[in-house]
């Protein structure tokens, strides 16, 4: 029975690393695609509705962490599944963006280039970094190895709640040159 769970375990992790690691190569991937998608004008609509997502996302982890300070698992565990949740619904209207448009260029005044970039690059590369931290710490509460969780939170959480921020900040900059 050890040997079992010890293989599971095994096959849960070696998943989280396969999962860390495709989600980002897709996402890749799929910007580089050239001829897009047809899917309708709605898709239009899922930039503004992704900002929306990222701006809930924020919410929750910001009230899930408050929770936990209080001792409260049960609204900590709601806000964190609630981010989990909006983290795959962004993810798929992402992709059907990205699979229906083409990049947005920035076109902002040449001071703000320079935060915009560095918002805009530091998100892309935490927001692929931060997929394997979600999963692990999922992981580790789901087995409740609350050590373990605790670990990697320390950096899930900064991690996941920049990318949250800076999605909408990077969204704010550059909402004006979406084309329909």
């Amino acid at each position: 029975m050890q040997s079992e769970n010890n293989i599971i375990k095994a096959l849960n992790e070696k998943t989280i690393n396969i999962v860390a690691v495709a989600i980002p190569v897709a996402v890749a991937l799929l910007l580089g695609i050239r001829t897009k998608l047809d899917l309708g004008a709605w898709t239009n609509l899922l930039p503004h509705i992704n900002a929306v997502i990222n701006s809930l996302t924020s919410l929750f982890l910001v009230i899930g962490f408050g929770a936990i300070r209080r001792k409260n698992i049960s609204l900590h565990r709601t806000c964190m599944l609630i981010c989990v949740g909006l983290g795959l619904v962004f993810l798929v209207a992402y992709i059907l963006y990205h699979l229906t448009h083409s990049s947005t260029h920035y076109e902002g005044a040449s001071p703000l280039n320079y935060l915009y970039y560095f918002l805009l690059i530091t998100h892309i590369i935490l927001a692929a970094v931060v997929v394997y931290f979600v999963l692990k710490a999922l992981y580790y509460a789901f087995n409740s190895d609350f050590e373990r969780h605790k670990k990697v939170v320390k950096w899930a959480y900064p991690i996941w709640l920049y990318v949250s921020v800076s999605g909408v900040l990077v969204y704010l900059m550059i909402s004006p040159y979406y084309t329909n």
